[in-house]
């Protein structure tokens, strides 16, 4: 059995109100934010200021009485000594921010060398409350309906990408491929009055449980427009759906569709993997196109039950910090080792005990159905399969690049993603910032991997054969060729995957949200 110390390790993507500096707080209260005083690239420990709030939360909590200049100059603290380009950022003087325009300024303006663009496009902030109910439990407030911008602009699309099991989208009758045409009498396609736009959003992403939204759909199949009326709920979402044995070319081919690396898919996949062992199956295709990331060591448990014995003593992921911390984590205090590929369970799920073998596949290469909302834990489970020669398929459009990671940290009730480190693989390749893209004519760089562009396909369902990303994968393995696609198709996956993945305009439910940084809002 894991001891505690490995266990925050393995929780990578998933730890609270760990602070930087010194280890202890002086017991006397604080100096009042008239006698805290900024001077640039002078810092003192971040734990002098850890928890004490502005605004300290009642109950079993840490606050203490602070003031908004604790705050800001505990984020000042905690991202020079953690975050993995802290000598890129400028040092200012915080007096004159509010705490979330402060925490903005912590971040490194340099661009990606390969994109030109931001180099850090993962620094943002969760309600905690929210944030741990969505990756603990899997629970956040939901229709159960996960949407997708097709069209960023009026004449806007909005379409349902996959529903949930038993929520109240699916009582409804809502299935993917449908599309938003009204919230509350509100024209989504055409509509560009701010005021339709609040509605819109507020209907989309439900804050208030009590509150009934109305919504007009079109049915992706007879076009018929039907008025559904429905009230969010506090939803747990299933990390994996979808699990199926295909025939192909007379060989059982798995499939299944993996939305989140939470604490609940451990027992998730566990059980899909223990299913399609019990098929024989012959190749698997894994569809992560929505799957933001979340935990490694979930990712770690899924490469193993892939790749089995082959991964024994193998690097998963080696996680580099910042110069500060060649040998240390700075968050946990312990030594920097290579994240194994995990072969029992680590007890993340509900009624699941750590230290149970899990099932293996045995399988030399997998297939990976991708888009850019593939992130962070999803692009480590490629990149690690990668490193120990399990050959990878990729089929869809580029992932999202983010070769980096964070330990969330909670200080006052809102917890803050702030890149502390990134990873790489057991060959020591980890540089796919820029996202990995598939490519039908030989990989040249080492983000490019054997496979076909294909487009999210929301006129099938999601493992039905036919579907675009699916059914290409299936034609890629029978031929070893890509299908031929028209060249409008091509130019939709490559356009949309390029800029998506801008946040302004990136329609998701809340619950798809892990360690992915989305605003979940229109314009």
């Amino acid at each position: 059995m894991l001891n505690n110390k490995l266990l925050l390790l393995l929780t990578s993507a998933f730890l609270f109100g760990c602070g930087g500096g010194s280890d202890s707080k002086s017991a006397t209260q604080p100096d009042s934010s008239e006698n805290l005083r900024w001077e640039q690239d002078t810092f003192e420990a971040a734990s002098k200021f850890k928890d004490y709030c502005e605004s300290p939360r009642l109950g079993d909590f840490p606050d203490l009485s602070g003031t908004s200049m604790h705050e800001k100059m505990w984020l000042r603290s905690w991202a020079n000594d953690s975050y993995l380009w802290y000598e890129e950022i400028d040092d200012i003087d915080p007096t004159p921010f509010n705490v979330p325009d402060y925490f903005e300024k912590l971040r490194t303006t340099e661009k990606d060398e390969f994109t030109g663009e931001d180099k850090d496009n993962f620094h943002f902030t969760r309600n905690t409350e929210e944030y741990r109910k969505r990756t603990q439990a899997g629970v956040s407030l939901s229709y159960g309906m996960s949407l997708k911008v097709i069209s960023k602009s009026p004449p806007r699309k909005i379409v349902v990408s996959y529903v949930e099991p038993n929520s109240i989208a699916e009582a409804n009758g809502v299935i993917r491929g449908d599309e938003v045409i009204q919230v509350n009498d509100v024209d989504v396609i055409n509509s560009n009055d701010s005021n339709d736009i609040d509605i819109i959003n507020a209907g989309l992403f439900p804050s208030n449980i009590s509150q009934e939204y109305r919504f007009q759909f079109e049915h992706v199949f007879s076009g018929a427009v039907k008025t559904v009326s429905m009230r969010p709920s506090e939803l747990e979402r299933s990390p994996v759906l979808n699990v199926q044995t295909i025939q192909h070319d007379d060989d059982n081919i798995g499939y299944f569709q993996f939305n989140t690396h939470n604490s609940p898919s451990e027992k998730a996949l566990r059980d899909a993997v223990a299913q399609l062992s019990a098929s024989n199956i012959d190749d698997l295709v894994i569809d992560i196109r929505y799957n933001g990331g979340g935990l490694l060591a979930v990712a770690s448990q899924l490469a193993y039950m892939i790749s089995g014995e082959s991964s024994t003593n193998k690097t998963f992921e080696l996680l580099q910090f910042n110069d500060k911390y060649p040998n240390t984590n700075p968050v946990t205090g312990e030594r920097i080792a290579p994240i194994p590929f995990y072969n029992q369970t680590l007890g993340f799920s509900d009624g699941l005990t750590s230290g149970l073998p899990l099932p293996t596949l045995n399988l030399n290469r997998v297939f990976v159905l991708t888009t850019d909302n593939t992130c962070s834990a999803s692009e480590a489970l490629m990149n690690g399969l990668r490193g120990i020669d399990v050959e990878v398929i990729q089929v869809g459009g580029k992932t999202c690049g983010k070769p980096y990671g964070f330990y969330p940290v909670d200080n006052c009730g809102t917890t803050y993603f702030n890149v502390q480190f990134q990873g790489v693989n057991h060959k020591g390749f980890g540089s796919y910032a820029s996202g990995f893209e598939p490519k039908q004519a030989s990989p040249i760089t080492g983000f490019q991997i054997p496979g076909c562009l294909a487009v999210d396909d929301f006129n099938h369902q999601l493992g039905d054969k036919s579907e675009a990303m699916l059914s290409s994968a299936l034609y890629y393995r029978s031929t070893g060729n890509c299908p031929i696609i028209a060249a409008s198709s091509v130019s939709q996956v490559q356009n949309h995957e390029q800029g998506s993945s801008d946040s302004r305009f990136e329609i998701s439910d809340p619950a798809e949200l892990t360690d992915q940084v989305m605003n979940n809002k229109i314009y």
